[in-house]
């Protein structure tokens, strides 16, 4: 037998012991939740529980086998539980002996998150929607539009409405879209991820035999990572627990942060609305992160309305103070960023084991081009390094052709996200400017303007439409007559190009954002040649095979906060912690949308085990903007921080013009951090199965 008071803490042999009805377990971060959830499971087989007649419900496959491998560890030997898995992974095990009750045979398939774009790529067609000559949402916005209506269980219309305006005027054709994709994923015999939600709570509800077979059979229920729910996922789980009444569910609602993806917080918060014999049970002991660190996430986090009152302890030592640095600007702090890290590593701190977090991605753009220069090895976690990132590269083939008419590498890159260019009409293009350009003997492009009418005569009438959108982005380039490289970034995203990031992408405020800091960066170089330069050295650079650090110390980890949830590192650098970028400003327009912010800060905080960096600098967008610190840094009581003005003790911002050798090349890579249109199943472990 196992001696559960010995292994555990009290909190935790709490929740072991007294875990029957419904219970609501508050899991504060770093306490040992999983520890908690898998010796439960221990203790429910040794009371003679069997094994099929246990559910535990997880938010990645990776969280499903720890637990049954720590559970088989505990017990000592093969025990394995029959229902353990991820809510989709559940669904689909489920649907495949009983979908014939909807309509489906059970040998259905999964549509993946390209397969469903192209479906859905059918029914705007089938719509006849002339985006030639209006814009109209691409099927990647469409397959956002939909699924968060059916995860957050609301109309196309309501998600419209909150979430995508600028398409509003489009309710009706976007429902009819919505249902003939619908229609079609039944004549194939398929479904989406969202569909194995909807389909098994469809299931659970209209037979109630059904029903009653599994709630009868589920004596009891656990949930891991409660706070990210969605609606439709908290209505299955109660469907499930309707005969014997345990649910035990897990979570921290200070953790709660993916409302985007329709994660319903109130899912936690109204746990006792929902089941009034709540027990409720606090692991409040953290065993990540020392006093110092715990004290800041404490005091911030008091400022939210929306919560269960949390005070996290800890059983580790004093180390040193977290730091507050106010740095000149984003050179600047990159350039402290840098140079503590070498420190640390200098200290015995393996680089593997420091982290810099970041609310949005393109708050790392400075960062990445000074640990380039130092020579510095780095992941990116959540996406793709700036100036990898397909937007970027567009606006750099933009200047790319500006500056040598003759880049057919960048022509080709242009003309291929054309409406009606293929790869045989972008040839074509080419070779007519090439013969252009031998004929004239220039390379001017405002010569090549006048041009482009015999260009546009020589296309098919869809190829001219793509084209002469094409040619009016350059024409304002070369008009312009500019050769400063961030005003010509402005020309391109204030274009139609714009238009097209809006159309084309659920996420394109934050590929507008990233086209503004690639302005910022370009603002230090006035001449068009040298900032290309630089920005080719950056989106080619890859680490050397040797390292001036050495392979085996691994890389310095950059990621966006949402991506970070659920690790920890020894030192973790939070950066940008400043008024109008953390929190938001869009954020905070939206309902609670602070609170969720502070919550964002609060996970970044507890990521730390023993240093903790919070950075924000004065200035912002060109140097001219005024932004100061955010006010989650004036939330910190003053004595738990050291504070310093980072941009008194360190050197000039680095050039990294200054060396343009050794330049390796890398493939195109088109993913983007926060773009959905990947689906979740790569991002979020709620969308596997």
């Amino acid at each position: 037998m196992i001696n559960y008071q010995k292994e555990l803490n009290n909190e935790q042999y709490s929740v072991v012991a007294d875990g029957d009805g419904h219970c609501l377990v508050l899991a504060g971060a770093g306490s040992g939740k999983t520890r908690t959830i898998t010796y439960r499971v221990a203790y429910l087989l040794e009371k003679g529980i069997k094994q099929n007649e246990i559910l535990l419900v997880t938010f990645t496959n990776k969280a499903a086998k720890e637990m049954t491998k720590r559970i088989q560890d505990i017990l000592g030997d093969q025990s394995r539980l029959t229902w353990a898995g991820t809510f989709h992974h559940i669904s689909y095990r489920m649907l495949k002996m009983y979908a014939p009750l909807l309509g489906y045979e059970n040998n259905f398939t999964i549509l993946d998150s390209e397969d469903s774009r192209d479906l859905l790529k059918i029914c705007v067609k089938s719509e006849n929607v002339d985006k030639d000559k209006k814009r109209f949402p691409s099927p990647r916005v469409i397959q956002s539009i939909i699924s968060f209506a059916k995860s957050s269980q609301q109309s196309p219309l309501q998600v419209l409405n909150k979430k995508y305006p600028h398409w509003a005027h489009h309710e009706e054709i976007i429902s009819r879209i919505a249902n003939e994709y619908a229609k079609k994923k039944k004549q194939a015999n398929a479904m989406d991820f969202d569909d194995l939600l909807v389909n098994l709570y469809l299931l659970l509800q209209t037979s109630q035999d059904l029903r009653q077979k599994f709630a009868g059979s589920f004596k009891y229920v656990m949930v891991d990572e409660y706070q990210d729910t969605n609606k439709i996922q908290a209505d299955i789980i109660k469907l499930f627990t309707s005969v014997h009444n345990n649910l035990l569910v897990v979570g921290d609602d200070a953790q709660s942060i993916y409302s985007f993806r329709a994660a319903e917080i109130q899912n936690i918060l109204g746990f006792q609305n929902h089941y009034p014999e709540t027990k409720i049970f606090r692991l409040e002991t953290n065993y990540r992160s020392t006093p110092d660190i715990l004290q800041v996430a404490n005091d911030v986090i008091i400022n939210n309305s929306n919560q269960f009152k949390k005070e996290l302890k800890t059983t580790k030592e004093s180390f040193t103070k977290p730091e507050i640095h106010a740095c000149e600007n984003q050179r600047q702090e990159a350039i402290f960023i840098a140079d503590r890290i070498l420190e640390l590593r200098d200290e015995g701190v393996d680089l593997s084991n420091m982290a810099v977090l970041f609310r949005a991605a393109f708050h790392s753009q400075a960062l990445e081009m000074e640990l380039t220069k130092r020579d510095i090895p780095y992941d990116y976690r959540g996406g793709t390094r700036f100036f990898e990132r397909t937007h970027i590269k567009d606006v750099l083939a933009f200047l790319k052709i500006y500056s040598n008419i003759g880049d057919t590498i960048a022509w080709t890159r242009l003309l291929n996200k054309q409406t009606g260019i293929g790869p045989a009409t972008a040839n074509k293009v080419i070779t007519k400017i090439r013969v252009f350009i031998a004929e004239n003997e220039t390379k001017d492009p405002k010569a090549l303007l006048g041009y482009f009418g015999e260009i546009t005569d020589s296309l098919s009438i869809r190829a001219k439409v793509g084209f002469r959108e094409l040619e009016q982005i350059f024409r304002r380039i070369a008009e312009a007559g500019s050769n400063e490289p961030a005003a010509l970034i402005n020309i391109v995203q204030n274009s139609p190009y714009r238009e097209y990031l809006e159309a084309e992408f659920p996420n394109y405020r934050e590929r507008l954002q990233d086209i503004e800091q690639l302005a910022v960066f370009a603002q230090k170089n006035k001449e068009l040649d040298v900032f290309l330069a630089e920005a080719t050295l950056q989106e080619n650079y890859v680490k050397p095979e040797v390292s001036g650090y050495g392979d085996e110390e691994g890389n310095v980890v950059l990621s966006t906060i949402h991506q970070a949830k659920g690790l920890e590192w020894d030192a973790v650098f939070i950066i940008n912690v400043s008024q109008g970028q953390f929190p938001n400003d869009r954020a905070l327009k939206e309902p609670d949308g602070i609170e969720e912010e502070r919550r964002l800060f609060y996970v970044a905080v507890t990521r730390a085990r023993n240093y903790l960096y919070l950075s924000y600098p004065l200035l912002g967008g060109f140097d001219t903007k005024l932004q100061g610190p955010s006010v989650f840094l004036e939330e910190i009581t003053k004595d738990l921080v050291d504070q310093h003005h980072a941009f008194e003790n360190h050197t000039a911002w680095t050039d990294p013009s200054d060396e343009i050798d050794d330049i390796v090349y890398v493939s195109d890579d088109e993913e983007y951090s926060n773009d959905k249109s990947k689906g979740l199943l790569s991002d979020f472990g709620g969308w596997e199965f």
